[in-house]
């Protein structure tokens, strides 16, 4: 299966073909069957769309995810309820067959139980990227494989492109867009069977073909929160899987003095200015988590500011086998974030260490680390915890051995 980079005006030039793949020849129509993964979104209903118009032999599949009474007629997530209802309307519309696996088991045991644990692990998580590396590519990538397909479409804003060494991940076209940084974790194998058509697209694009194509979807908005967490509440979400996970602590500043109480650990998160409830005559923020002692470490912004750090479970998918030593790249430490320049280098044990050429504000344990070479995707891994901790009063600050990482991704 073909696909080639068209430039960002396609939609302008009919000479062009705007959906980033090329068309099977008549005869071998039938043999290039694709799985669309559709999560009832305008991305994945495009994609699935656009594939069914340039004559591939479609499947839809819709995951269903978690607590479907729960969430029916709820919008603005994914996989479930509303979404799954909006899935079959535009498989129906495009005239493809669509199928809905319950898959709600399997996310609970890769994706929500982490997600739990890490907030209890003092971590920030990114649930997204675990629903990617498990359940939808390796579980529905292996379904798609049953089934026959070629591939396995999705309406990720990122690119795939075929190198000198095979498969390539690539950042979007539209930087507003590029979703790269929450497929770091996709392995050579996977990322060689899955095909992303938006990746040359400007949303704009993706909504103009939506509303070419009549799809019922094409003005729904974009799903904001995590699509297990009704209404942003993590820390409601994880003390109803956790029972007990909310115990109360102390507020430390870094000299371990106490400071005042919280409601628990698993409110906060590094980086967190709101919220503290604190008298103090200068901005603090969450610099540390300690959920063994049950205590929220703060200090002034200069604090968060962070030059070095670990990276465990390291995805690589540039050349060779693993990260060069001092291997000079670009890191983001948010989705959100610019790639900073940065030296990689190999650890035991699968892990790296990353030092930043500009100190970063608020890197958080349990993020990503996604590393970059210009717009290709090297790979990355998950923000280790400090080796640090505030002292308690009357005790030096020192190194922390063996403390727990909960999840065991760092």
């Amino acid at each position: 299966m073909t696909f080639y980079s068209p430039p960002m005006d396609a939609l302008a030039n009919p000479a062009v073909d705007p959906r980033g793949l090329a068309k099977p020849a008549a005869a071998n129509r039938a043999k290039k069957r694709v799985v669309v993964a559709m999560s009832g979104g305008v991305d994945s209903s495009t994609a699935a769309a656009l594939m069914a118009e340039a004559g591939f032999d479609v499947i839809g599949v819709t995951l269903q995810l978690y607590d479907h009474g729960a969430a029916t007629g709820r919008k603005g997530a994914c996989c479930a309820g509303q979404d799954i209802h909006d899935a079959r309307r535009v498989a129906d519309a495009i005239g493809i067959p669509h199928y809905v696996l319950d898959y709600e088991r399997r996310f609970r045991d890769s994706v929500i139980d982490d997600f739990a644990d890490a907030y209890l692990a003092g971590e920030t998580p990114i649930p997204c990227v675990r629903c990617n590396q498990t359940v939808k590519f390796r579980d529905l990538l292996g379904m798609a494989r049953d089934l026959g397909a070629e591939a396995l479409i999705t309406g990720h804003y990122a690119r795939r492109v075929d190198g000198p060494d095979g498969a390539e991940l690539h950042r979007a076209r539209d930087a507003a867009k590029d979703q790269s940084y929450f497929l770091f974790a996709t392995t050579r194998d996977q990322l060689e069977f899955l095909r992303f058509p938006l990746g040359d697209m400007a949303k704009s694009d993706t909504r103009r073909h939506a509303e070419r194509l009549n799809l019922p979807v094409a003005k729904k908005p974009d799903s904001q929160d995590i699509c297990f967490v009704p209404g942003g509440s993590y820390a409601r979400v994880v003390e109803k899987l956790r029972p007990g996970a909310c115990e109360p602590g102390d507020i430390v500043d870094m000299a371990g003095t106490v400071l005042g109480r919280h409601a628990g650990v698993i409110h906060y998160t590094v980086g967190q200015r709101r919220g503290l409830k604190l008298a103090a005559s200068e901005p603090l923020y969450v610099v540390q988590l300690e959920p063994a002692a049950r205590r929220v470490v703060v200090g002034p912004r200069s604090a968060l500011a962070r030059g070095r750090f670990t990276v465990g479970q390291v995805n690589w998918l540039g050349l060779g086998s693993g990260p060069r030593p001092a291997m000079a790249i670009a890191v983001k430490v948010r989705s959100t974030a610019t790639p900073a320049p940065a030296t990689l280098s190999p650890l035991p044990g699968g892990d790296a260490e990353v030092v930043l050429d500009q100190p970063e504000f608020g890197v958080a344990p349990g993020q990503a680390c996604v590393f970059y070479d210009g717009d290709r995707v090297l790979g990355g891994g998950w923000i280790r915890r400090p080796s640090t901790r505030a002292p308690h009063p009357g005790q030096a600050a020192g190194r922390v051995e063996g403390e727990a990482r909960g999840s065991g991704r760092g």
